[in-house]
């Protein structure tokens, strides 16, 4: 379903947020550490369930909040979350990091009140250890594989974002890029992949790899989601100057 539509099932109560997690990690255990074991999601949130119960409760109470109130999202494991899971870029030599603040991205999900269920698997270090680097390996998660067929190919680096949307894993994800890593994997994966303008959405906490170039941005099944997304990651952060730029000239409303 779209987010829209899971956002209108939650306001009409078909399901709760927790209902929603729990359907979420079945799937991820039945297709990624089970079965055609796609390998996309290199880390699950331990406190997804409680964040889903909470907004469960706000919801009860009146004080649904945001554009993703209780809607489950995955994240690339460059991205800074200052919680329970790690921060590694996919690398062994990062396999104990964990953030002592939340990226300006992480920030702007939980203030939309969505759930980080995860993170997602990526090429390590945004694919900048060897020309010969496989696109979606890295050392600490192994090898992504495509959801439609293990031979295919995935390129770019936020390739368990894409795969994770081809498998519906969430409802949205988000990747980055500095040339590529965003728009390819999308393309391989069947789905939805924006690469910003470099300054509409903040690179602070996101592990770097050009910073000229480098850039969030979101993931989804169709264009409605990533432009609802988009509506979210997109502000001025006073701590990344290129998005200073962007200040009072974003739209209210990319859908």
């Amino acid at each position: 379903k779209s987010i829209q539509e899971i956002r209108d099932d939650l306001v009409a109560g078909r399901y709760t947020s927790h209902d929603l997690v729990i359907a979420y990690m079945k799937r991820i255990a039945a297709l990624d550490t089970d079965g055609p074991k796609l390998n996309s999601i290199l880390e699950m949130n331990p406190e997804a369930l409680l964040i889903a119960d909470a907004c469960d409760a706000e919801r009860r109470a009146g004080k649904a909040h945001g554009l993703l109130h209780g809607i489950p999202v995955l994240i690339k494991d460059n991205i800074d979350t200052a919680d329970m899971m790690r921060t590694s870029a996919g690398s062994l030599a990062l396999k104990d990091h964990y953030a002592s603040k939340d990226a300006f991205v992480a920030q702007r999900l939980r203030q939309a009140g969505a759930i980080i269920l995860g993170k997602t698997n990526m090429t390590e270090w945004a694919n900048w250890m060897s020309t010969k680097m496989p696109g979606g390996y890295s050392s600490l998660g192994g090898q992504v594989l495509s959801a439609y067929n293990p031979s295919f190919d995935v390129r770019g680096s936020s390739t368990g974002s894409a795969v994770a949307m081809s498998a519906i894993f969430a409802a949205a994800a988000v990747g980055t890029e500095t040339s590529g890593s965003i728009i390819q994997p999308s393309y391989w994966a069947s789905v939805v992949g924006i690469k910003p303008t470099v300054g509409l959405i903040s690179r602070s906490g996101i592990i770097p790899l050009a910073t000229s170039q480098d850039t969030a941005g979101p993931i989804a099944r169709t264009v409605a989601d990533a432009a609802v997304m988009l509506n979210v990651l997109a502000g001025a952060d006073p701590t990344d100057s290129a998005t200073l730029a962007a200040a009072g000239k974003i739209p209210k409303d990319y859908t």
